[in-house]
């Protein structure tokens, strides 16, 4: 059984900055690859950031240069650090992630259970 959960959501003024932390556990044999969606009312969820297991990553043009996206493949956790927020940023934000599973050789696609990120203006 894999999960993914995601943490470090909140409320911040315009201009703050945030961290979002996703822990994958599990049966897990390989981890790839590991992105950041986010969703916001009356919006479809759109891709914020990616990173491979190899450390290249991709972001929305909306985020280039105010967030970063990084993964520790030893603890199984990829981060978002969200800087120089606006308020349309604001959304549920979900990790997303291919794992191959250690037991069965399969990989599925599983999503966290999303985090709620709050910037007021």
């Amino acid at each position: 059984q894999v999960q993914l959960v995601e943490s470090g959501g909140g409320l911040v003024q315009a201009g703050g900055s945030l961290r979002l932390s996703c822990v994958v556990s599990g049966t897990i044999f390989s981890i790839n690859p590991v992105g950041w969606y986010r969703q916001a009312p009356g919006k479809q969820r759109e891709l914020v950031a990616e990173i491979t297991k190899r450390g290249s990553t991709n972001y929305a043009d909306s985020v280039k240069g105010r967030f970063t996206i990084s993964r520790d493949n030893a603890e199984n956790t990829v981060y978002l650090q969200m800087d120089s927020l606006k308020p349309e940023d604001t959304a549920a934000y979900y990790c997303n992630a291919d794992v191959t599973d250690f037991i069965s050789g399969s990989t599925f696609n599983y999503w966290g259970q999303g985090t709620q990120v709050t910037v007021s203006s």
